[in-house]
């Protein structure tokens, strides 16, 4: 039988102590952790990024991934989109009392997994056990820091007028795994989320260009409002081909079937990268070559009409324009 978190797991004293040692320790054991100071010390030179997020995801456990893989590439990811090489992680973990041990030891391990996929350290963290029904099982806070190299420079406001917008993926696969474990939903195939840490697929498009000028993880809100962001931060308008942009058959299916556009749907394992149009198509190649860019696409370019817009050429010529999403199309998807 596996045993269940207490709210005395979250009081400081030896069950706490005990939670640390036995079930966080292990998993991700370092130099700097292993201190278990207040704080995690470390030398640097050079530019920094530094980023924070937090994860909610219902249910935890999901085709392709769980919340603890969910945190640890999301926060990589957000340091590699800009440019950054990512490398110490936070942890923070908010239980519910009532959660089944095991089901903890499992997300550690997820995370464990995904931090050594992607390079990093887990180098602090810290556990708080909250009252049943005070939370929903899990909740992850994360930061993490990242290196960036000399001559980079990454950021939504440098997309330039004939520019090229690269995708690396299917758009899609991460939201609508989730909402068919929620659901109930089943498909033909299996359908999983693309949950992916993308640092090393970033750091072999710097190596081939240092002239992307913006990246970014298409995440809530899917790619439809990334883009939306873009424009609207470099002041630019976005064209981009219905026809070039890849969505995988099932997810278009569950898409028709619910009535939601797969533009708007959330991706955790795919970028959208905008780069001088001399380099595109080595980029692409580039892309293609990881195993996470394999379906990468050229889905676009960056134009002076309609600044802070982006148009849609749909697959029967016409052309409308794609806003940024209003309300929250899947809740609790990250």
């Amino acid at each position: 039988m596996s045993h269940r978190i207490l709210l005395a797991h979250g009081s400081g004293g030896k069950l706490a102590h005990d939670l640390v040692e036995k079930g966080f320790l292990p998993a991700f054991r370092n130099p700097l952790l292993a201190k278990l100071d207040d704080s995690a010390v470390f030398e640097f030179k050079g530019l920094l990024a530094f980023t924070t997020d937090s994860y909610v995801v219902n249910p935890i456990f999901f085709p392709g991934g769980d919340i603890g893989k969910l945190a640890v590439c999301g926060t990589v990811n957000d340091l590699a989109m800009v440019g950054a090489m990512p490398l110490y992680l936070s942890l923070s973990f908010i239980i519910e009392e009532g959660l089944l041990q095991s089901d903890l030891e499992k997300v550690v391990d997820s995370a464990r997994k995904a931090a050594d996929e992607a390079g990093v350290e887990i180098v602090t963290g810290d556990t708080k056990v909250v009252d049943r029904g005070s939370a929903d099982k899990l909740f992850i806070n994360t930061a993490g820091i990242g290196m960036i190299a000399e001559g980079v420079d990454i950021s939504g406001w440098n997309a330039k007028p004939g520019d090229k917008v690269l995708l690396s993926g299917t758009i899609g696969d991460h939201g609508i795994a989730v909402l068919s474990q929620r659901e109930g939903l089943a498909f033909s195939t299996e359908l999983e989320s693309d949950c992916a840490p993308l640092n090393r697929l970033v750091a072999e498009m710097l190596d081939a260009s240092r002239q992307i000028h913006c990246l970014r993880d298409p995440t809530r809100g899917g790619l439809a409002t990334s883009l939306n962001e873009l424009a609207r931060q470099s002041k630019v308008g976005i064209r981009i081909d219905e026809d070039q942009v890849p969505v995988r058959e099932e997810v278009f299916a569950a898409c028709e079937m619910l009535g939601f556009d797969p533009l708007y749907v959330a991706n955790e394992g795919k970028l959208v990268a905008i780069a001088a149009a001399a380099d595109a198509e080595q980029l692409l190649e580039v892309m293609q070559r990881n195993h996470y860019g394999r379906d990468a696409a050229v889905i676009g370019e960056v134009r002076e009409e309609h600044p802070g817009r982006v148009v849609l050429k749909t697959k029967l010529g016409a052309s409308r324009i794609v806003d940024m999403l209003v309300g929250d199309l899947l809740p609790r998807i990250c």
